[in-house]
């Protein structure tokens, strides 16, 4: 469960609790003198040089990285340096090696060493494809996949295995830029700016009850939605929250800031949610509709609870107690709160969400025992992640006072993110509605602006505050028109 009071686990640590195997959890044989600048407790890498770090990432003759030390490696790497100068230098280390078996007495190894680099390159085009939309990455890349090939001119079975993972790489690359196309199209919502002055929608335009009136349909829906955004979240997006904190340089935060696009399209996406159900809220010009209304949604947002979508929980519940809607008191006292004070209490921001995480961890635990893809889904809040890992990095340093690298602090960072993507992973069990989906991705939002105007012809200002307020927005309308 991720948490901001960080207590570092031994889930992910290399061959923790176990013995280690040859050629898979200690560097062996051929390992150079920057191995000894590694430190180990009971098994678990926890510190080392970045020099030490890089050379433990590269395989030799009998030895093969733990495929979590890849993972965690590659995406805590790029706090200290760009892929494509990581790639560099695991492509040096190589030649290095390369070198002394044709040298030494190993040369017939050489092919054996030669398919654990191309496996190591796999593992990496497969995990963070997005590396190699660099041009440098994609040339470091092709110049160790022609070394390596060298070695190959019998059956050619190693020059095959590069030739598909270039192709899935390339295949990989191709549609994350058509997705990017495609979003870049939907980026902005329809914003509407509102009522002006008493010309508020008649009550047969449609509205969201028009379109779906069963909570859970919705709530399934929202669902679907969800899943389908955070699945084009990568581990690397969700690092750039830290190399972004770190970075100093200019230039590299500007060529930083298109791979957080994902986290910036689902942010927005959580903002937008909000806004409609404050837009749904105050457009509605009789007051019993308005209950009914608030009520429907405090009762998508319980099924969201149920199914484990806190994020569009979240939202909804963000948008009720948006000022437009909360201000509504009439509108209030019809509406039958219990449910809602429940939902409320699963939000309550004391303890550091601690109801919240305690709902969470159900969620996730449920999750890894589920007997149906229904019970898989969990779906965070997604800002509160973000500051989690945030906090994380924040909390801990990146180097001890010894100058190693504090890996330990990135394990727990990449047992984090690895649940994370683990939850984006799974396949939403309902139905697809087009028409639904449609309304809540397109239909127009107030701007906060037109919101208070909304509100404020629903329920006229009953304190100065409000009525200065109100004045104001009359005199803004008045001057514009």
């Amino acid at each position: 469960m991720p948490q901001t009071s960080v207590v570092f686990s031994g889930t992910l640590g290399p061959n923790c609790n176990r013995p280690v195997q040859p050629g898979m959890g200690e560097r062996g044989g051929g390992a150079s003198s920057g191995s000894k600048d590694l430190i180990f407790q009971d098994g678990r890498l926890t510190s080392g040089s970045l020099e030490a770090l890089m050379e433990h990432l590269v395989p030799t003759v009998d030895y093969y990285p733990d495929r979590t030390y890849i993972f965690t490696f590659l995406l805590s790497s790029r706090v200290f340096m760009p892929p494509h100068d990581l790639l560099a230098r695991v492509g040096q280390i190589c030649l290095e090696q390369r070198q002394q078996l044709e040298a030494g007495p190993e040369k017939a190894k050489l092919k054996s060493f030669s398919t654990k680099i191309v496996q190591l390159l796999k593992e990496w085009t497969e995990a963070f494809p997005y590396d190699f939309q660099d041009e440098k990455a994609m040339a470091e890349l092709k110049a160790i996949a022609h070394r390596v090939t060298q070695c190959d001119e019998e059956n050619g079975t190693v020059k095959k295995a590069i030739t598909q993972m270039i192709q899935s790489l390339l295949l990989s690359l191709a549609a994350r830029s058509q997705l990017q196309e495609l979003r870049e199209k939907l980026r902005s919502p329809v914003v509407d700016k509102g009522p002006v002055l008493k010309a508020k929608p008649p009550a047969a335009q449609k509205d969201i009850l028009g379109v779906c009136s069963d909570p859970l349909v919705l709530a399934q829906q929202l669902t679907h939605i969800e899943l389908e955004r955070v699945n084009s979240i990568r581990p690397e997006d969700l690092m750039q929250i830290i190399s972004h904190m770190d970075s100093l340089d200019n230039h590299r935060c500007r060529g930083d800031m298109t791979k957080t696009y994902s986290l910036e399209a689902y942010d927005n996406w959580f903002n937008c949610l909000s806004m409609l159900v404050a837009t749904e809220v105050c457009r509605v010009v009789k007051k019993k509709h308005r209950t009914r209304m608030l009520e429907f949604f405090i009762d998508v947002a319980r099924e969201c609870f149920n199914i484990g979508n806190f994020n569009s929980m979240m939202a909804i519940i963000s948008g009720m107690n948006l000022s437009p809607v909360a201000r509504l008191k009439k509108t209030w006292s019809k509406v039958k709160t219990a449910k809602f004070d429940v939902l409320e209490h699963h939000m309550d921001p004391s303890s550091n969400f601690c109801n919240y995480r305690t709902a969470l961890q159900g969620a996730t635990q449920r999750s890894q025992t589920a007997n149906s893809s229904r019970e898989k889904i969990v779906i965070p809040v997604f800002n509160l992640f973000v500051k989690d890992i945030y906090f994380l990095h924040k909390i801990h340093t990146n180097h001890l006072p010894s100058g190693h690298i504090n890996f330990k602090k990135f394990w727990e960072i990449s047992r984090q993110i690895h649940e994370f993507m683990t939850w984006t992973r799974v396949e939403c069990p309902f139905e697809k509605d087009k028409k639904i989906q449609s309304y809540l991705l397109t239909a127009p939002i107030y701007s906060e602006e037109a919101l208070f105007i909304a509100s404020f012809e629903s329920e006229g200002p009953e304190n100065h505050m409000e009525k200065d307020s109100w004045k104001a927005l009359r005199t803004t309308l008045l001057n514009r028109a």
